[in-house]
């Protein structure tokens, strides 16, 4: 049975529609939203975004408004909702009419910013995000991915950030995908293989031993020695961690009648955690490649 939990506000709900439908926020002004005038369109619009309205009655206002205000309100429709929001923003949507199309994004991120979301351009497409799962630690790890063209990484990562609020299972399972992600890029770099067992624990080995990361190395200098083998254990303890929360929490492995009961502030500390593990490993690969002594 659906559980109800709305995700936005009745009044961004509003002006969501008012963009399907391509009414300007003010009488006389520039166009907004993608003007879908016909019901076919409408169907097609709500088909992309897994949704069907095919029995839901009325004007075209009135199907658009009723579909939105059922997803918005059943938690098992909130991807759905995400997807209709997404949907309305797609360029290929405003036959190359650019500064509609950046209208409409601005003023839908006015709106949305007051329920906590954004809609942020990754990949040439936008997503949405919740500003809880956007942090200076997730920006980071995403420009020094896109600064080395880690496409793979960038993937798991964009996957995770969607996923934490609607999805928290596949959010974990997808923070793990990031750190495994990170050490075969890196491996790749390196001209090295993979290791026998590619799960996080293995490829964090096999990658900690190329990036000299061991908690065992003796080339620390004396006064630092204690702290810095102390965090890179606990890089080591993270990254199991993130592992064995992937395994009982997440969806990698199918899913029971009986879930973990993980939410997003979980799906979060593993997003958080992973990101700074991968970001570490990638600030210490870029330092070997310069020359860097002591890697």
């Amino acid at each position: 049975m659906a559980t109800s939990k709305r995700m936005l506000a009745p009044a961004t709900i509003r002006v969501l529609g008012e963009m399907i439908r391509g009414i300007s926020p003010r009488v006389g002004g520039p166009e907004y939203g993608i003007g879908i005038g016909t019901h076919r369109e409408l169907e097609r619009f709500f088909r992309n975004a897994r949704f069907d309205i095919s029995e839901i009655e009325g004007s075209i206002r009135d199907r658009t408004e009723a579909a939105l205000d059922f997803m918005n309100n059943e938690s098992s429709k909130h991807e759905c909702l995400r997807l209709a929001i997404q949907e309305t923003v797609d360029l290929r949507n405003f036959a190359r009419d650019k500064d509609r199309h950046q209208r409409t994004v601005q003023y839908l991120n006015e709106c949305l910013a007051t329920d906590g979301y954004n809609l942020k351009q990754r990949n040439g497409t936008y997503v949405l995000e919740s500003d809880a799962a956007s942090s200076l630690l997730t920006s980071g790890i995403s420009e020094a991915v896109k600064s080395l063209s880690l496409d793979s990484v960038q993937t798991d990562l964009d996957r995770a950030l969607q996923a934490a609020e609607h999805d928290p299972a596949d959010a974990i399972t997808a923070a793990c995908s990031t750190v495994e992600s990170v050490c075969k890029c890196i491996l790749d770099e390196m001209q090295q293989p993979y290791p026998s067992k590619q799960d996080i624990k293995g490829l964090v080995s096999e990658v900690g031993k190329h990036l000299n990361l061991s908690p065992a190395r003796d080339d620390l200098p004396e006064e630092l020695a204690r702290d810095i083998k102390q965090i890179l254990s606990g890089l080591i303890s993270v990254t199991s961690g993130i592992g064995a929360l992937r395994t009982h929490g997440g969806d990698a492995h199918g899913r029971g009648r009986k879930k973990a009961p993980v939410d997003a502030r979980i799906a979060r500390l593993a997003i958080h955690a992973a990101s700074t593990v991968s970001l570490f490993y990638i600030e210490t690969w870029n330092r070997m490649k310069s020359g860097s002594a002591n890697g």
